[in-house]
């Protein structure tokens, strides 16, 4: 009696044991890696308790230069969902995904969207075929992808298509609507947060997008122009009816000849130009040296293609709000 007891008390245990290790699986969060701190904070934000987040380009990145290291193959050899921007933004990502071996599921946030071309750039593509968006397979398949990007990362170019589709908050709805659904998909215990957490996000963003429409509406006509390091807010002009300038085309890694430096000096002064803008994530110098040439003030610091690790721009309507702020504090300045 005494051996039953005993062996009764053991494997009462042992059930007791795995029963606590399924738990404790259950309730760990899913890991996801994202490719930039904008994606980021998106998940987080539909996620919540339920996702621990990875960024390969961390705050203040450029995800245009980025260079991946060994961690971050580990880090997506670990990931039980990969979430990228796509549009031919991260020219390093298919190659990183084939050293670290994931075999899952890589979500495009930008799937749906009506995609601007960048009609200036030196090595147009075909525009139509990313402005696709009735087979959501053809984004999702790894092999596909691969075969896109591997052309970027030999060449180090965007195509005809401007990726910086985020800077338009209509397309940020999109992007979280993208997001919930992957979510859900790949933990619909949760699915019922995710949709609660994304329906909140996705009002938060129309609410933006209305206040921002408002407010822009009042700069006056003739001061409409905003000159940036790169050519990163294409969206974000279209979207509140601003005109655009920079010294590259949509890749940081491009660099302007002394003709072209010349010819963007030409065009801002004969536009009365009220002001430059910085941006978090690139080099100054090419702001500073238009600064110098044609006296315009810099009218501040907006974000491009990264948050920054903490304060107002640590998340994407933040940035938003931020950028908005910052527009129209240089541009309805007074005389």
């Amino acid at each position: 009696m005494a051996h039953v007891s005993l062996r009764a008390v053991l494997m009462g245990a042992l059930g007791a044991s795995a029963l606590s290790a399924n738990i404790a699986h259950a309730q760990e969060p899913l890991q996801v890696v994202t490719s930039f701190s904008i994606l980021d904070d998106m998940v987080s934000t539909i996620g919540g308790d339920h996702v621990s987040v990875t960024s390969l380009v961390g705050p203040d990145g450029d995800a245009h230069a980025f260079s991946p290291r060994p961690a971050d193959a580990q880090s997506l050899a670990d990931a039980d969902l990969i979430v990228v921007n796509g549009l031919q933004l991260e020219g390093w990502i298919d190659r990183l995904i084939d050293a670290s071996g994931y075999e899952g599921e890589v979500v495009v946030a930008s799937n749906g969207i009506d995609t601007r071309s960048f009609e200036g750039h030196e090595d147009e593509g075909d525009h139509d075929d990313h402005d696709d968006h009735d087979d959501h397979d053809d984004h999702d398949d790894h092999d596909d992808h691969d075969h896109a990007a591997d052309g970027e990362e030999e060449h180090h170019h965007h195509g005809d298509v401007d990726p910086h589709a985020w800077q338009d908050l209509e397309n940020g709805e999109q992007y979280a609507r993208n997001i919930r659904d992957a979510l859900v998909k790949a933990d619909p215990a949760h699915a019922d947060a995710y949709r609660a957490n994304a329906e909140r996000y996705i009002d938060e963003m129309e609410a933006l997008d209305k206040e921002a429409k408002a407010r822009l509406s009042r700069i006056p006509a003739a001061d409409r122009l905003i000159i940036t390091s790169h050519d990163a807010f294409g969206y974000f002009a279209d979207a509140y009816d601003l005109e655009l300038l920079s010294p590259v085309g949509i890749n940081t890694l491009a660099e302007p000849s002394a003709s072209d430096m010349g010819h963007l000096i030409q065009q801002i002064e004969s536009s009365h130009a009220r002001a430059l803008f910085l941006e978090n994530m690139t080099n100054p110098a090419l702001i500073n040296q238009l600064h110098e040439e044609t006296g315009i003030a810099i009218g501040g610091t907006l974000y491009a293609d990264a948050l920054t690790a903490e304060g107002e721009g640590s998340t994407y309507l933040g940035m938003f709000q931020h950028n908005v702020d910052t527009l129209l504090d240089a541009l309805e300045a007074d005389d």
